[in-house]
């Protein structure tokens, strides 16, 4: 994947009876999609799996909730398959934020009580972080990685950060606001020599890496099934090894809290698990139709030209440059700078968001990284070059004008 700019239009993907990949899914046609990452996008045919198995589950509700736990036992090993891992090693989460919320509640203060963080983090899982520390009476330290930070120096950064009195690691695979890697490897394989626990956040990592556990070297993982796998929402894998997994339990006690782990999570009460059931479906159905290393290419060469014609559009706009060096990139995300006066901080990021939704019938990402503001472009096999070639089109101009509205900031950088 070649995980930079791309100049030319990527061909389209078809169905298998030649119709535009996007009638696979119940989008909106009123609206842009360009912001997978978010929430992700769920093809026709897992939403049918999920209706089936609803109304089975409706059907027989004596029947189907004793049953369920060796129907999720069966899911987790086709799960398991697709992440190249052990079914023996992953548990079935709701989210990514709650796989790091099972870490948290396990855990307990063995030196010091100080957790490491970067400033890439996700805000809730660092949240998280910073209630943990308040629960062991220590703090939070956060590691500051520049945005163009190359693997060595980002490795350093999270390094100079650590020492006796540190408890745990958290740090992201893919980084949210900033689409960018971290190396988890290497930084997983320095902690456990020191003898420090890593949770390592991969929200980002399923689909759109081809073996996002390879080479692991972390006490823990937890990923997000229903974004780049096109999951339905609410299905995560958490994923752990080593002796500390034993401690780990479901946020809900229920029957089988007295299983080992990974199986006291295939049991939670009364809930519904049919996301979970219909993920298989989901992940089935892009590998049937494209294959998933032809999807992936797609994504990262579309997400490439996307940053192209937005960034010209922008850079024309404001006479500077709005390409991105993240440092670490990743297939299938890019960054572009937006102008001054835009997205300076989560709030505004949010905000901005909203109103593209509501005036510019988009759905995009903005995010803010140091002050600044970004669109974080994320594309899949469903997006197409006619949707960015739109955006800077028609949206940029409006970026331009909605910048010189706020009060003394400048539109240009």
């Amino acid at each position: 994947m070649s995980e930079t700019e791309v100049t030319t239009a990527p061909r389209p993907l078809l169905l298998a009876d030649g119709r535009p990949a996007d009638r696979a899914w119940s989008l909106d046609p009123a609206l842009k999609h360009l912001n997978h990452g978010s929430f992700g996008a769920v093809p026709l045919v897992a939403q049918e799996r999920q209706e089936v198995l609803r109304t089975e589950m409706e059907c027989s509700p004596v029947v189907w909730f004793p049953a369920l736990p060796q129907r999720l036992a069966t899911t987790r090993l086709e799960l398991a398959a697709f992440l190249r891992v052990s079914a023996g090693d992953l548990a079935l989460v709701p989210n990514a934020s709650a796989g790091a919320s099972v870490v948290y509640a396990a855990l307990t203060r063995r030196r010091g009580g100080e957790i490491v963080v970067t400033d890439h983090g996700y805000g809730a899982v660092t949240m998280g972080a910073e209630r943990l520390a308040r629960r062991w009476g220590g703090r939070v330290r956060t590691a500051r990685v520049p945005l163009n930070a190359g693997e060595e120096q980002a490795y350093q950064a999270v390094l100079a950060e650590l020492g006796d009195a540190t408890d745990l690691i958290v740090v992201d695979q893919i980084t949210s606001a900033t689409a960018r890697r971290l190396p988890v490897e290497r930084i997983g394989a320095e902690a456990r020599q020191r003898g420090i626990p890593v949770l390592v956040d991969g929200a980002h990592a399923p689909g759109l890496v081809e073996d996002p556990l390879a080479d692991a070297t972390y006490d823990f993982w937890t990923g997000n099934l229903h974004k780049w796998g096109c999951a339905p929402r609410g299905t995560a894998a958490l994923v752990a090894r080593g002796p500390l997994r034993d401690g780990l339990c479901p946020l809900i006690d229920s029957w089988g809290a007295a299983d080992p782990y990974p199986d006291r999570f295939d049991q939670q009460g009364t809930v519904d698990a049919t996301a979970y059931l219909a993920a298989p479906t989901a992940l089935a159905f892009v590998e049937g139709t494209w294959g998933w290393p032809t999807a992936r290419r797609y994504m990262d060469d579309l997400a490439g030209y996307g940053a192209h014609v937005i960034g010209a559009a922008l850079g024309e706009l404001t006479g500077a440059d709005s390409r991105v060096d993240v440092g670490m990139p990743v297939p299938g995300m890019r960054l572009v700078r937006l102008p001054d006066g835009l997205a300076a901080d989560r709030i505004e990021a949010d905000t901005l968001r909203d109103r593209a939704a509501r005036e510019l019938q988009v759905e995009a990402a903005f995010t803010s990284f140091a002050g600044a503001g970004y669109l974080r472009l994320s594309a899949h096999v469903y997006n197409t070059a006619a949707d960015y070639e739109y955006f800077a089109e028609e949206c940029v101009p409006v970026l331009g004008a909605w910048a010189r509205e706020t009060p003394g900031k400048r539109s240009a950088r």
